[in-house]
């Protein structure tokens, strides 16, 4: 999966499991808890912040479609975010399409964003407690991560993470509440750098929305200063 390219690369967006937890359930309230009421209707606000949608694409207040950033969805990307901001999706039925499909990519798209699920790791192997087979689909994600790699060019960024865990040796066959991995990986990335533990998942969405330039984002602190060597972002 790839970083954003010319001015930021592309960017490749590998998310081991479901992606779920990243449309906030904003307001949501229990069955039973009672609901407060209505406040006057309001004149519609724009969003204040700096990103918005042209074209299935992200961009920074662009005037016209050319100044965007393509988004394109690998696996279920494009249902978990209901299509916004997808502006081209190809479904997978396994994570060795998933795969086949990202370095499809990496060759043909120019820059933007490629955002891809890998699922098997959560629906097939997590759910069943199939301990053999979750092992062997990430040593098999190993073997063909070490191929991805030697395709990304030097304004290119990796990041590989997960919305939840789902530890197929537990007795439940539930998501697992652990820790989720963060890894990045580019030509400019500096190695062997620590970002310790994040106190949210929106700390990521924040480093993407500045790399493309299109923040800063209501929630989340940026560590993109701090993987970029001399603070380079293209």
């Amino acid at each position: 999966m790839k970083t954003a390219r010319g001015a930021t690369g592309k960017w490749l967006l590998a998310w081991l499991g479901i992606a779920a937890m990243w449309l906030p359930a904003a307001g949501a309230l229990a069955a039973d808890e009672p609901k407060a009421e209505a406040a006057p209707a309001k004149a519609e606000e724009k969003p204040k912040a700096d990103v918005v949608l042209k074209g299935d694409a992200v961009c920074t207040r662009c005037h016209d479609e050319s100044e965007a950033y393509p988004v394109l969805s690998i696996g279920k990307v494009k249902d978990l975010f209901a299509g916004r901001g997808i502006a081209r999706a190809i479904p997978t039925a396994s994570d060795s399409e998933g795969m086949d499909r990202v370095v499809e990519a990496m060759r043909e798209e120019q820059q933007g964003l490629i955002f891809a699920n890998l699922v098997d790791f959560d629906a097939v192997y997590g759910h069943r407690n199939d301990t053999a087979g979750y092992a062997a689909n990430l040593e098999q994600f190993d073997v063909r991560l070490g191929s991805l790699l030697d395709l990304m060019r030097p304004d290119d960024l990796l990041v590989i993470t997960a919305d939840h865990g789902n530890d197929p040796t537990t007795p439940s066959t539930d998501h697992s509440r652990e820790y989720v991995p963060l890894l990045l990986a580019g030509a400019g990335v500096t190695k062997g750098v620590d970002l310790g533990t994040r106190s949210t998942f929106a700390d990521l969405g924040q480093t993407i929305a500045e790399l493309f330039g299109v923040g800063p984002l209501q929630h989340g602190t940026s560590f993109l200063g701090d993987i970029l060597m001399n603070g380079r972002k293209g």
